[in-house]
């Protein structure tokens, strides 16, 4: 059976889905921020000297990379219904993914030499000096890499949002192509923009890890 591609279906579906892949690019900025943050506030949560903070945060670090994202964003959506979707997308992402940025911290903190904490000891540095001035530096320069590749990996799963009603580009190509009838003009106009965004991206991270030494 030959299918006639429709090129005046790719012109016309570029808007939506110009206008969707802005959603797209925002929620992986955003959640690429939280997962940051929030995945550097779990591994150290995760060496405090108290079970009674490792434990929970080991926890619920083990819960979230255990389920689903899929299942998460429902459950989110289901609990904070008033809460605009976006934003549920978007911290449920950052949710998911520090959970496994939390471990990459880990890594860091754990290859930076024994002698750079030993010599913050002898010249009394204080604990949070130590952190802010000698360990957090070279723990961030180690997982830079890691990090972006997380950032790639999270921007090809943000379809999953349409799942909660967010209007996302794969969602934006689905609903054109649903409306008519063109399918694979849509799906394959979107693949081509996900990749012209995230190869580029790859490919820095490569010169990165080799610049740092990886």
């Amino acid at each position: 059976m030959n299918y006639d591609w429709d090129w005046g279906a790719v012109g016309d579906s570029w808007p939506l889905l110009w206008e969707g892949f802005k959603t797209t690019l925002l929620a992986t900025v955003l959640g690429t921020a939280v997962a940051a943050v929030l995945g550097l506030v779990v591994a150290m949560a995760g060496r405090a000297p108290s079970k009674l903070l490792t434990v929970p945060v080991r926890v619920a670090t083990e819960f979230v990379r255990s389920t689903p994202l899929l299942v998460q964003l429902v459950g989110a959506y289901a609990v904070f219904n008033t809460v605009e979707p976006l934003t549920i997308g978007i911290v449920v992402l950052g949710i998911h993914y520090a959970a496994y940025l939390s471990e990459v911290y880990r890594a860091g903190i754990d290859a930076v030499p024994k002698g750079q904490w030993e010599a913050c000891r002898a010249l009394s540095m204080s604990r949070r000096r130590t952190w802010q001035a000698v360990i957090l530096p070279q723990a961030v320069r180690n997982v830079l890499p890691a990090l972006g590749n997380y950032a790639i990996a999270m921007f090809k799963e943000t379809p999953f949002l349409a799942v909660i009603t967010v209007q996302e580009m794969v969602a934006e190509a689905r609903e054109y192509g649903a409306t008519n009838f063109v399918y694979a003009e849509t799906f394959t106009l979107a693949g081509l923009i996900f990749l012209a965004a995230s190869y580029p991206t790859s490919l820095l991270m490569r010169k990165l890890e080799k610049r740092l030494g990886h």
